[in-house]
């Protein structure tokens, strides 16, 4: 049987390595570690390979990476008071890793509420017809805001899209009705505007004719023709003889 013996200074000197060692910490290239030496805080370290005394300093890991946040269904009451369900999408990132920490107490939860009201209050202030047309002016103004109020928290907010509007029945039907009447209004004028072209070509073709009375007796002729292409009975077509003066050889 083996027996082994340690003094006190061996142990003492393996516990107090082991201690130093826990210091070493590793960061990712997208972590940022802050750190707090017995409560204040010292600064911003990593990526790679970090050291902070034991005991005494604490730190905390920021993810620099962008985050996609999704903001549920708000209920909005446009400008023009109809009642409509919005939903958006918020890109963001931590520019500033200290004052992710230091400012806000959870930087992603205190900017998704604030994202929640920001979607209410901006588009209560549009109609519903600038909304549904102009989304790209909307997100804009939606980014700027947001943008603007998480910068104490070191949080850049690079894009906001609003992804989905749910509108009531009714005024998914009414809008339909709209639409059609649309539809029917530019077609009325499409047939109006080609009427009118229509009238003035042949308003053109009645003064040709009424200069050369050749071209009115080869019109006439040429009806004939068509008459007897469409219809297989026997038609009878009164001729002036003034029409065919032209075409006799004169003596």
């Amino acid at each position: 049987m083996f027996g082994f013996s340690f003094s006190v200074p061996v142990i003492l000197g393996v516990f107090l390595l082991l201690i130093i060692l826990s210091g070493i910490k590793m960061l990712m290239e997208y972590d940022r570690g802050v750190i707090f030496r017995l409560g204040r805080m010292v600064g911003v370290k990593g990526p790679g390979l970090v050291y902070i005394v034991p005991f005494i300093d604490k730190m905390m890991k920021v993810d620099l990476r962008t985050i996609t946040m999704d903001v549920p269904p708000q209920d909005v009451i446009s400008k023009d008071n109809v009642t409509i369900k919005v939903n958006a999408v918020v890109y963001l990132r931590v520019m500033n890793p200290d004052k992710a920490i230091v400012n806000v107490e959870n930087y992603i939860y205190a900017t998704s509420q604030l994202a929640q009201t920001t979607l209410r209050s901006v588009l209560g202030e549009v109609e519903l017809d600038e909304l549904l047309s102009q989304r790209e002016v909307i997100n804009a103004k939606l980014q700027a805001h947001l943008d603007r109020d998480t910068d104490p928290w070191g949080v850049k907010v690079s894009k906001v899209e609003v992804k989905h509007i749910d509108l009531p029945k009714e005024m998914q039907r009414a809008m339909a009705k709209q639409a059609e009447a649309e539809r029917e209004r530019r077609a009325k004028i499409i047939a109006a505007e080609g009427e009118f072209q229509a009238s003035e070509k042949i308003a053109q073709a009645a003064k040709v004719m009424s200069v050369d009375s050749t071209a009115l007796q080869l019109r006439y002729l040429q009806t004939l023709v068509e008459i007897a292409q469409e219809n297989n009975s026997t038609t009878i077509f009164p001729i002036p003889i003034d029409f065919l003066k032209p075409f006799m050889k004169k003596d």
